[in-house]
């Protein structure tokens, strides 16, 4: 049977999240001995009373494969962060999902990613803002990432689009619960050009404790959050605390100390955060090409000096980020901006788990 089958039957069972399903992973060796291991087997994988009785219950009333088949029918694609196609950014954050459903399509630009959010209830200061960051990091080849919510993340998904680019949206329901719905006509055009995903199973509708989950994806698929316009108790401030712990650069527009839209972007700054007042900012931060070297990037570009140093630390043998970083005088955030672009370039390639090797 196709692994993925155990993996959609494991998302749909409540009380086991990443930390518990890689717990199960340690015991049992593969996701199929997860699915039909003994009680004895899920004891001493740390399974409380509850996540078993309720893994048992699956079994009896759910058919793996049937699962499987019922989203691919739909033409939906799904990935078990054991499947290539997961996207490499995310494998990089703490317990990062058992799985993902898209509808879409990722490609391997979209390495170089950054989350544009904020708030729901945008001023025209905030509109103007986001647009332009949307559109102009689309024009130097940035895929753009955001939550398909109304304000903020709608208006840099649609100048993305409107820029040629390419932007994903990160949904709290699943993929078949497009929400909300006054922009489902900009999840149609995301599909065309990139991709709607969501960690929830089929049929999820969009719980207001599915949100705060999703913004840790938001975080992870990207390099760098960037804040436009959010108020004191935001959703896009819970999206940069994800990217902080994930050593993700947080940026944060400068607004108004009277306006309260601006307060929480303010204070972002004031704790460390990073202003910004063009998307020059964040590309000359990231070391990221501007659209003209994004053309030439695979290969016909000269490593920077940065990234000559990072080659000294990796060889032939599959090397962790973590020794790099230790290895190499340069920040977490830095090195793994660094390696997303030096395997676009075809210098480097990862093999697993933020794990690098030099390419042939």
């Amino acid at each position: 049977m196709d692994d993925r089958a155990y993996w959609i039957a494991f998302n749909r069972v409540p009380g086991i999240g990443p930390a518990r399903l890689t717990a199960l992973l340690e015991t049992c060796g593969n996701i199929a001995a997860a699915w039909n291991a003994p009680t004895k087997t899920l004891q001493a994988a740390g399974l409380d009373r509850r996540s078993i009785g309720n893994l048992v219950t699956a079994r009896q009333h759910l058919d793996p494969s049937a699962e499987l088949e019922k989203v691919l029918r739909r033409g939906y694609k799904v990935f078990s962060r054991e499947d290539d196609g997961y996207p490499a950014n995310l494998l990089q954050i703490p317990q990062p999902p058992p799985l993902l459903y898209m509808r879409g399509q990722l490609e391997q630009n979209d390495q170089l990613a950054v989350a544009v959010v904020g708030t729901r209830r945008v001023s025209p200061y905030g509109r103007e803002v986001a647009a332009e960051l949307g559109a102009n990091l689309a024009r130097n080849g940035v895929t753009v990432v955001s939550g398909l919510a109304l304000g903020v993340d709608a208006i840099a998904h649609q100048s993305a689009l409107d820029a040629g680019g390419r932007t994903l949206a990160v949904l709290g329901s699943s993929v078949d619960q497009i929400y909300p719905a006054r922009n489902r006509r900009l999840a149609m055009q995301i599909i065309e050009q990139g991709a709607l995903i969501s960690e929830y199973a089929l049929g999820t509708r969009p719980e207001a404790s599915n949100f705060p989950p999703r913004n840790r994806i938001i975080s992870g698929l990207s390099l760098a959050v960037i804040v436009v316009e959010a108020a004191k108790r935001s959703g896009a401030l819970i999206t940069a605390d994800f990217a902080a712990e994930q050593s993700r650069d947080v940026f944060a527009v400068p607004g108004s100390i009277l306006s309260p839209g601006s307060d929480g972007c303010n204070r972002l700054i004031q704790d460390g955060a990073i202003p910004i007042t063009s998307v020059d900012d964040l590309l000359e931060r990231l070391q990221l090409p501007t659209a003209v070297a994004h053309q030439e990037a695979r290969g016909t570009v000269p490593a920077s000096p940065d990234e000559a140093l990072i080659l000294q630390h990796i060889s032939t043998e599959p090397q962790h980020m973590n020794d790099i970083v230790r290895a190499a005088p340069l920040g977490t955030s830095q090195v793994s901006s660094l390696l997303a672009m030096m395997e676009l370039k075809g210098l480097v390639r990862q093999v697993g788990l933020m794990q690098y090797v030099r390419a042939n």
